[in-house]
Order: C-alpha cells, then structure tokens, then sequence
C-alpha cells in the first residue's frame, strides 16, 4: 500500500502532462476552419498509433506540423524517435539534385540520420530492427520521376521484408488535378520510375502509397504478394480540384509555384543537351542552349552551391524561351520537340537519360521523325483510361471527373 501512495501521484502527474501536450498539440485542427489540414497537423490521428513505440521518421524540409518538424513534434509529444531517414537533397533540402546525401546526426536533436539517396536507397535491416513503425511524410510534386516517391517505394518494401508498419502522412499534390503523359514500361524501370504509372499520376503520396502496396508492386517482380502493414494520416478539407500552393520549397530548384507546374514538362530536358536554368534564381520556368542565338531571351547558369554547384553551361549565356509567365495547366512534349527542332545538331540532343524520364524507347524516335506534340500525346489515350481506373480504386478524396 504504502508504495502504491508514493508512485501514484507521480503515474497521475506524468499522464496529466502527457494529456496537456496532446490536447495542447490539437490547436491547429480547428473543426469550423475550410483550411487545408496536412496529415502530420492530425495529431489526434497518429499519436495513438505512436505512444509506447519505437519510431523511425522519414522526413526533410517539408515535414513541418505548423512551423515546427515533424520530428520535434513527435518527441514534443514524448514520443520515442529512434532515428531519421532523409532523401534527395537531404534534411535541409540544401544537397544539390544527384549529389550523395550522406548519413550523419542531426545537431537539434541528436538523432542518427540515414541517407536514402546514394549507394544506399533502401534501409537496411539493421537500420529497422529495434524500431516498431516508420513514419513517412515527405511533400511531393505529382510526377512520376519526382524522386519522393521511389524512397517511399523502397521504405515500404523494407518494411513488408522486415515486419514494420509504415505510417504515411498525406499531403496534397499541387499536380494532382490532372492525369497525362505515357505510362512507364517496366524495360525503363529506375529510381526515377518505378512504378507504371503516367508521369503525372494525380495522386498524393498516401493514395500512390495504397497502389502500390494493393497492386502488388512491392517487389523484386512488379506483380507479388509483398505488401507491407500500412495506414494513412488523411489530408482535410482537401480534393483533387482544390490549388495548393506549398509553403516550402520541395527541393533546391522548385522554388515556387510554376516552377511546380512546369516540372513535369521541362523536367524531361533533363535528359537533352538543353538547360532549364538550374544555376539561375529561376529553374524549370525556362529553357535554353547557347546555340539558340536568334531567340531574344537568354539567362546565365552561375554556380549556386546548395542548388546548383555545377550547372549545365555554367558562365554561358543561354538563349531560349522564358515561361514565368505562361498560364497554361498540364502536361505537353511542345517546348521539348521545338527546342528538338531548333537544335543544330539533332544527333547530339537526347542523352541516355531521356528514356529513363519518359519511360519508353518510342516517343525519342517520333520526335526524331518530326511527329507533332499533339499526335505524339494521341499514343498514350487508352494507358491513361486504363490507369485511371486502377486508379479510382485508391482515391481518398473527391476526384476532378
């Protein structure tokens, strides 16, 4: 009796300040707001799902429950963080785009952090046997060689492999009111393509995260049984028609909105001799080459260590085209087959790299033979029609059709 009076106040005490946190942590999921509410805001969702468990955090510069990471809130919490894994371009998002992310300790919290992007893209069984649950929330863009979503793929197939549960906090995809481009085949298959999917798949990170678990592409085939035990911290207030503008920067070189938006098109130059002003203050809302001399608009890539250390025709002036301001919604080949056009020497245009982005061996060889955007854009109708019903399958939220 007599230790029952000592530690029952102390049991009272720790539960009181536990529950002062949780309800405290609540003030942003505010029931008579229309406001957009991040999975990572729900709070109220997750934590149970946490209390008592070892926990791992995919996370990076999104990751932000209001103005504070994710991984802060969670030990705010008293919850247990094991350990953080980070992706491309790093906790910080500061790496440059292909340059190694390497593992290392976090300085505010003192935590491990894995790298997934390198030599090592997968976590390793001994980086999840002492945890029981991976949390992942990362923001992505809504295109299919957008590298978020490969590092999700291959944390939730290490996770089926070694008996974890994953936990995704969902997010809204600023691509996600739309549906286009060729579906990948799997002869093309790399970590900027995994899946087959169109390249943009209008669908957040928790409703892909359900595909592929449920289509069974988790493993070494892309058709098998492995699936990893999954739930998903749902946006509110959030449907597929509704603009979202991110309030960080995803990675170094999509600082804003258009650039966003016209990712999905200009990321394809990204396998091509032309630049798309990475080393300006201005990537993926432009194209050029030094070649194009008769075209009025030009830019200079410059070093800008953390976005672009080395860019593509660095100290060069490149002319081309500029498209901050174009409106236009959706994907299309058109700026890519006019700077094929205009390109002097056509043998030299496409890299290796451009087949791995557009996902087939046969939309270069249209380009090449001087097929138009528009008939090019014809091949890929039905793909789309049957992906879109694999799709609705998936859908968490009110749809654009």
């Amino acid at each position: 009796m007599k230790i029952k009076k000592i530690f029952l106040p102390n049991i009272l005490l720790i539960l009181a300040l536990f529950i002062t946190d949780f309800t405290n942590a609540q003030f942003w999921d505010d029931e008579q707001s229309n406001d957009i509410i991040v999975g990572a805001e729900q709070t109220k969702l997750y934590i149970p799902l946490l209390v008592g468990k070892k926990v791992g955090v995919v996370m990076n510069q999104t990751s932000l429950v209001n103005d504070q990471y994710l991984v802060d809130t969670l030990l705010s919490l008293k919850i247990k963080v094991k350990r953080i894994f980070t992706p491309e371009h790093g906790l910080r998002g500061n790496v440059d785009a292909g340059k190694e992310v390497r593992n290392g300790i976090d300085p505010h919290t003192n935590l491990p952090v894995i790298s997934l992007y390198g030599e090592q893209k997968k976590p390793l069984p001994e980086h999840l046997a002492d945890l029981d649950v991976i949390v992942f929330d990362l923001q992505d863009v809504g295109a299919r060689f957008y590298t978020y979503i490969s590092t999700m793929h291959y944390v939730m197939q290490a996770c089926a492999e070694n008996g974890k549960k994953v936990i995704v906090m969902d997010r809204p995809n600023p691509n996600g009111h739309y549906v286009d481009g060729p579906v990948l085949e799997l002869s093309h298959k790399s970590f900027v393509g995994l899946h087959p999917i169109p390249i943009v798949h209008g669908m957040t990170v928790g409703e892909l995260a359900k595909m592929i678990n449920e289509e069974g592409w988790l493993g070494d085939g892309i058709y098998s049984k492995k699936q990893c035990v999954l739930e998903v911290i749902p946006c509110k207030n959030y449907d597929h028609l509704r603009k979202y503008d991110l309030p960080v920067s995803p990675s170094p070189n999509l600082p804003n909105s258009q650039s966003i938006k016209m990712y999905p098109s200009l990321c394809l130059f990204e396998g091509t001799a032309i630049s798309v002003g990475r080393g300006t203050h201005f990537p993926f809302q432009v194209y050029g080459h030094p070649s194009f001399t008769t075209m009025s608009f030009s830019f200079t890539p410059r070093s800008l260590p953390g976005h672009a250390s080395k860019p593509k025709y660095m100290n060069q002036n490149c002319y081309g085209k500029d498209l901050r301001d174009v409106n236009e919604i959706g994907f299309t080949l058109k700026y890519l087959i006019d700077a094929y056009n205009a390109f002097p020497d056509k043998s030299k245009f496409f890299n290796p790299y451009f087949r791995k982005l557009i996902g087939n061996d046969q939309i270069q060889k249209w380009i090449e033979e001087g097929k138009s955007a528009e008939l090019i854009s014809k091949s890929w109708i039905s793909d789309i029609k049957e992906f879109k019903e694999i799709r609705k399958k998936y859908l968490l939220y009110e749809d654009f059709e």
